[in-house]
Parts: C-alpha cells; sequence; structure tokens
C-alpha cells in the first residue's frame, strides 16, 4: 500500500501489486506524491466482512466472505458506516473496483472515517488474496 501522507495517511491510498510503474497515472494515482508504504502481510485465516448501515455496527448487516463488484446491487443501502473484517480487504468509492481506495486489516471499524474515508460511500470491495 502507498498513501500520499506520512504515517499511512492520506485521501489518497493505493493497492499496488508487484511490478513496474513508470508513473503515477499506471496506478491510477490522483498526484505524484508517496509519502509512506507499507508491505501487506500473509493472511492465513477466513476472509469475511460484516458491513452496517449505521454507525457503531447498527441498523441492517450485510456479510461477504467473497469480492463485491456492487454494493447498491447486493446491500439495499447506499452507503456502509461501519464494519467488522476479518482479512485484508480494499475497499472502493465506486463500483467495479474504481475509484479512491481504503485499506482494511483484520478489526473492527465504527464509523467510515475509520478506514480513511470522507464518506460513507461505497461502491465495491474485494479481498486481497494474490500478494503477487
Amino acid at each position: 500500500m502507498v498513501y500520499e501522507r506520512p504515517n499511512y495517511m492520506g485521501y489518497h491510498q493505493y493497492f499496488l501489486r508487484r511490478g513496474e510503474y513508470p508513473d503515477y497515472q499506471r496506478w491510477m494515482g490522483y498526484k505524484d506524491c508517496i509519502r509512506s508504504c507499507r508491505m501487506i502481510p500473509q493472511y492465513r485465516g477466513s476472509y469475511r466482512m460484516r458491513i452496517y448501515e449505521r454507525e457503531s455496527f447498527g441498523g441492517q448487516m450485510m456479510e461477504f466472505m467473497d469480492d463485491c463488484d456492487s454494493v447498491q446491487d447486493r446491500f439495499r443501502y447506499p452507503d456502509i458506516n461501519s464494519c467488522h473484517v476479518d482479512g485484508y480487504w480494499i475497499m472502493y468509492e465506486q463500483p467495479h473496483y474504481r475509484g479512491r481506495q481504503y485499506f482494511l486489516r483484520p478489526g473492527e471499524y465504527r464509523r467510515y472515517s475509520d478506514w480513511g474515508g470522507m464518506t460513507p460511500n461505497i461502491g465495491s470491495f474485494r479481498r486481497i488474496v494474490d500478494f503477487c
């Protein structure tokens, strides 16, 4: 993962697979500035994400164990305000794995700002299972 600000922060985060990126547009970057990065460790457990329509795990809940290319098609609510995560996942602001990315490690996220989101609008998400 690469981040536009120090300490793994910033409005833009990018998941990069092993390879060469001659310029920032190759990884769909908005800027050519990277201030911090981290390797994603191998995960050996099961992948599961429970998403909730409200903060602090309130409202309707839906559980996923696989990738979701369109949250709106599968989850009746347009926003994800909290979630519980097992495994490593990337959330995308738009459907079909496009737009801003948010890296989620195993744990609880009581509100969208906990994963770095500016809004609760999430269009898609997928598991990080391929580390090559």
